[in-house]
């Protein structure tokens, strides 16, 4: 907490125009002096959520609103290279964890361009995304002061938000039967709160205006969708044939994986801050590509890389939910996923049913499967009887402690 109120003159926002954000900008200006409030919005892949955002940011008293287009350094560089390690936390895709540092970053650069003498975030807390952010912002301004309301007010609930919000006509899309607490950006939505706060209630995928991205594994089609990703050094450059960015392959998997009903995860997570949290997440294009992509590595992956590798990603996604992406560690992990990349090159063909992703083949010109060597008939190849030499010396410590055992 800044004791020293007065001091601070000018203010940036992290500005979303949810509830927590719309809030903030009247009761920065009622407790820090009337400073001049900076709203800044990164746009992730959010969509329509930044329409008008810059008329109701002015309205509710900011001076300015900035709004930055993050989508494409948000792919290339945070979605794709943690793709590429295969990292997630407790099943979860880190949607919203990987969206923070490039959000983060971009806000504190604004902040000292514009002089200000703080920032500002929504976050509560009692969530993973005050450390993100915060740690983000101290990479690129280690000296500047950080404002997090929810640290300050005496507002303890959303329900006590909307009525602030409602005292001062601030206006908002939500109400207090649908306040679902939700998170979106291309890669992926999140939805936190009401039932979803019982573990006992099922999440309601059929009702109508819950799922945004796609649809129940129930309401998908009763036909199997093929499509086909291409990847070079693990990198996704085609879909169906075609090429793409990234981002247009992660916008075209979302499209298939929401029509299939794929994406959807339900779960308990253990939160940054010591709670346990439940959640449920949609991310259809996310669940496909990480599922392609780990399907090409089987071929193109030699035993040992692939096993460290595998062990190395649950490090990496554990930096990425603690908001630990701008340290030497991941930075290094990266480095060591780049190297294992550079055989990951080939075609993956999957086939999208009610949910379910299916393989029906891969191909890859850095293929390590031989199907000369791992074929049932006769080969030319491997000679079958140097396995009991292989056997002799594989096994022979566990022969001498039975031997020593034996003997005593």
């Amino acid at each position: 907490m800044i004791k020293d109120k007065n001091s601070i003159k000018k203010v940036v926002l992290a500005y979303s125009g949810g509830l927590d954000t719309s809030i903030i900008i009247p009761w920065l200006k009622e407790n820090y002096n009337n400073c001049e409030v900076v709203c800044v919005s990164g746009n992730v892949g959010q969509g329509t959520e930044l329409d008008g955002l810059e008329e109701k940011a002015i309205k509710t008293g900011a001076s300015k609103l900035y709004i930055e287009d993050l989508t494409d350094e948000f792919v290339d560089d945070y979605v794709i290279p943690t793709m590429k390690a295969g990292a997630k936390y407790e099943e979860y895709l880190l949607g919203t964890s990987f969206a923070r540092p490039v959000i983060g970053k971009r806000i504190a650069e604004i902040a000292l361009k514009e002089g200000a003498d703080a920032i500002c975030h929504g976050c509560t807390g009692k969530g993973n995304d005050q450390v993100r952010f915060e740690l983000a912002i101290k990479s690129v301004a280690p000296d500047m002061k950080i404002i997090a309301p929810w640290r300050e007010w005496s507002i303890k609930s959303r329900e006590e938000e909307i009525e602030y919000a409602e005292a001062h006509n601030i206006p908002l899309k939500i109400n207090r039967e649908t306040n679902y607490s939700k998170d979106k950006n291309l890669w992926h939505l999140s939805h936190e709160g009401l039932d979803l706060e019982d573990p006992g209630s099922e999440p309601q995928y059929e009702k109508e205006g819950f799922l945004e991205l796609g649809v129940s594994p129930i309401q998908a089609p009763d036909t199997p969708t093929y499509i086909t990703i291409e990847f070079d050094k693990g990198t996704p450059i085609a879909f169906n044939g075609m090429k793409m960015s990234s981002k247009e392959i992660i916008y075209a998997l979302n499209k298939v994986g929401g029509e299939n009903g794929i994406g959807l995860l339900d779960i308990v997570e253990n939160r940054l801050v010591g709670m346990k949290s439940r959640g449920v997440y949609e991310t259809p294009g996310g669940e496909i590509l990480y599922y392609a992509h780990d399907y090409l590595e089987t071929i193109t992956l030699d035993k040992m890389t692939m096993h460290e590798k595998a062990k190395l990603s649950i490090t990496f996604g554990e930096l990425v939910y603690n908001g630990q992406w701008f340290t030497p560690l991941r930075e290094a992990l990266s480095a060591f996923v780049d190297k294992t990349q550079e055989a990951v090159t080939g075609l993956v063909k999957l086939k999208l049913y009610k949910g379910n992703i299916i393989k029906a083949g891969v191909w890859s010109p850095n293929s390590l499967y031989s199907e000369e060597i791992a074929t049932f008939s006769e080969d030319h190849v491997y000679n079958q009887a140097d396995s009991e030499g292989f056997i002799n010396l594989f096994g022979l410590p566990i022969q001498v402690a039975a031997m020593l055992k034996k003997n005593k």
